[in-house]
């Protein structure tokens, strides 16, 4: 079976952690182990998120003048580079030595015209207290919004259109590789001269799940799988009378409001790779990988009769 996990960013750094390489390779280390298994039996292909990651690249650029602070979409890519490296050397630390695994930087297209521009949504960087992030609005000119009950940085994140290198990653997958592709939701590029096909990088931070479902389709994955921090989807979830959905469909999930930048872009990835593909994605946490894989743990979505 064919089947992309997107790893959520608890996996690699956990809510208030800091940003150190340690914990995050340590992170990295547990999720190998669960994901390792899955290695060994089907065809696997990993994307990651890259919020903290990329938002503290943001901060140490931000050190600099503004003429020599570093764009976002160059930020995207030297994350997507560091994390899928931790992630080969900690994967294929567990797996046969024959195992091949490579990571691709991956060029995603998205429209200079998306709305996502005027209404920056994608939480990056670490939490801030509110006088913090009021101080670093003034010096800098970055948009805050709450995150639970801290404050963070909020970047632009479109919706993405393409994978550019979805046919290097396809070789890949049908000669036994697992792929690292897409991470952080791939680098965010635009046609500067639509005529022309002239690509350059823009400021922005896709969501990664999107990107991974979009790569789930592209790429005729089984199983879409988004590995989280919590069992499931819930109904009500933070209430008294919080329940585990096990089982639903995308017209059943339409009926719900999930929160716009944490369940909202997974339910509206599943529900897209559903509604194409007609095939079964997963939401759950990364601890129970393989029962979610099983159907036996998770939130599955599936398609409607």
């Amino acid at each position: 079976m064919r089947i992309v996990v997107a790893l959520g960013g608890n996996a690699i750094l956990r809510r208030k952690e800091p940003l150190s390489v340690e914990n995050q390779r340590r992170n990295i280390r547990v999720a190998a182990k669960s994901l390792a298994p899955l290695a060994e039996r089907h065809e696997l292909i990993l994307s990651h998120g890259n919020g903290p990651q990329v938002g503290l690249l943001a901060l140490q650029s931000s050190c600099y003048n503004e003429k020599e602070a570093y764009p976002l979409d160059v930020l995207g890519a030297e994350s997507e580079g560091m994390i899928g490296y931790m992630i080969e050397q900690e994967l294929g630390n567990l797996l046969p030595p024959e195992t091949p695994i490579a990571t691709i930087l991956t060029m995603v297209e998205v429209s200079p015209d998306d709305p996502a521009f005027k209404n920056p949504s994608k939480f990056i960087g670490p939490v801030y207290s509110d006088k913090e992030a009021e101080r670093i609005s003034k010096e800098k000119g970055w948009t805050f919004k709450k995150d639970g009950s801290y404050l963070r940085r909020v970047v632009p994140s479109p919706k993405p259109l393409r994978i550019f290198e979805i046919r290097p990653v396809k070789w890949l997958i049908e000669k036994g590789t697992v792929v690292i592709c897409t991470g952080g939701g791939g680098i965010p590029t635009v046609f500067e001269d639509s005529a022309e096909k002239t690509l350059k990088g823009t400021e922005a931070v896709i969501d990664k799940d999107l990107a991974a479902g979009l790569l789930a389709v592209q790429t005729g994955a089984d199983l879409f799988v988004m590995a989280t921090d919590v069992k499931g989807v819930y109904q009500n979830y933070g209430e008294n009378n919080a329940g585990l959905i096990s089982r639903t469909t995308p017209e059943e999930l339409k009926n719900h409001v999930f929160p716009e930048g944490s369940m909202g872009p997974k339910i509206e990835a599943a529900c897209r790779f559903v509604e194409i593909t007609k095939k079964r994605c997963a939401i759950g946490s990364l601890e129970d990988i393989e029962a979610i894989v099983n159907g036996t743990a998770g939130t599955s979505i599936i398609a409607g009769d």
